[in-house]
């Protein structure tokens, strides 16, 4: 029996199965935000309701369930605003947008420029963490502004899902502002990397980052939390999903996001996913496995697979709950 049906089995003894059939698709269409006195245009994907049968989309390595361009199903529909990891790509966390879509979710992700697979060129520097906030900002703007989900996008219940420096983004977009002078300078006095040498060099932003009081409930998975203190993250209101891996990964220790827990002032749940690694958060296509295994292996015992389809269901019953509370 399969992962999903036996989640969906127990979601199903409680109230409700979140779980996608097979009848239904996510509508998959590109959007692209154009260049602005705040940012350089933005490349993005959108995954939403669709009452078609699903398909195939190819994209590059990726195979995408999903209808291009389906017809948008629904109306009042909440958006789910969403930030990829260090050099990766709006495709990371494409199964949990797959599962968010089929359950009524219009799902918006985007590639941050100069930190993805393709465009890393500034991954290292801080401006990519000064300007992550804004680029979610201004995709939250167009769409509820110009792009063509517009109307049918309820403007009160937004959400953000954010892995790894994604999540490091949701803190910030839902009010966190870096402790540059403290912990992020302590953290750097150990590091050697771009960003450290320019917040050792006291080149950090005076002013506090972009925030977005729009966003009601967030779903962070491994924060990269190196740059928040306690007062830091004290002015967070919103409802928060946290997760952490045991074994952390990638400059996310397991202590870190444990430290965020701890200091979390809003309401918030707490998920620690035994014997994982940072990078469980993502699945890996086939090619992947090959080109990237430090991405794609896991420790003796850990089901990647099986784990996203809990993963996934815990997402939708969060958003669901914060967001559509007719549901509940």
């Amino acid at each position: 029996m399969s992962a999903s049906v036996n989640a969906c089995r127990f979601l199903a003894a409680i109230g409700f199965c979140l779980i996608s059939t097979l009848a239904q698709a996510a509508g998959l269409r590109s959007i692209d935000i154009p260049a602005d006195a705040d940012g350089p245009a933005i490349h993005g994907m959108v995954w939403y309701p669709c009452a078609e049968p699903p398909g195939e989309i190819r994209i590059d390595i990726f195979v995408l369930p999903g209808v291009k361009n389906c017809p948008l199903a629904g109306d009042h529909l909440p958006l789910i605003a969403a930030s990829h990891g260090r050099r990766a790509s709006l495709l990371g966390n494409r199964d949990t947008a797959e599962a968010l879509a089929d359950n009524g979710f219009v799902v918006a992700a985007i590639n941050h420029p100069g930190d993805t697979a393709l465009d890393p060129g500034r991954s290292g520097d801080l401006s990519v963490f000064v300007e992550r906030p804004t680029d979610i900002k201004r995709l939250i703007d167009f769409m509820i502004g110009t792009s063509p989900f517009a109307a049918r996008i309820d403007q009160d219940r937004i959400g953000f899902f954010g892995f790894s420096r994604g999540g490091y983004t949701g803190l910030v977009l839902l009010g966190a502002n870096p402790d540059w002078t403290g912990a992020a300078t302590n953290y750097c006095r150990r590091g050697q990397s771009l960003f450290c040498q320019q917040i050792l060099g006291r080149t950090y932003p005076s002013q506090p980052l972009t925030h977005d009081p729009r966003i009601k409930a967030a779903v962070l998975a491994d924060p990269l939390a190196i740059f928040f203190s306690a007062e830091s993250l004290a002015p967070l209101k919103a409802p928060v999903q946290l997760w952490a891996s045991e074994r952390g990964g990638d400059g996310v220790l397991p202590h870190d996001v444990g430290a965020v827990e701890a200091n979390l002032p809003a309401r918030h749940e707490y998920r620690v996913v035994p014997n994982a690694g940072h990078f469980a958060f993502f699945l890996c296509p086939p090619a992947l496995v090959k080109e990237r295994p430090e991405l794609c292996a896991d420790a003796p015992g850990f089901d990647r697979g099986a784990f996203h389809a809990e993963f996934n269901a815990d997402v939708l019953a969060f958003f669901r709950k914060w967001l559509i509370p007719t549901a509940e």
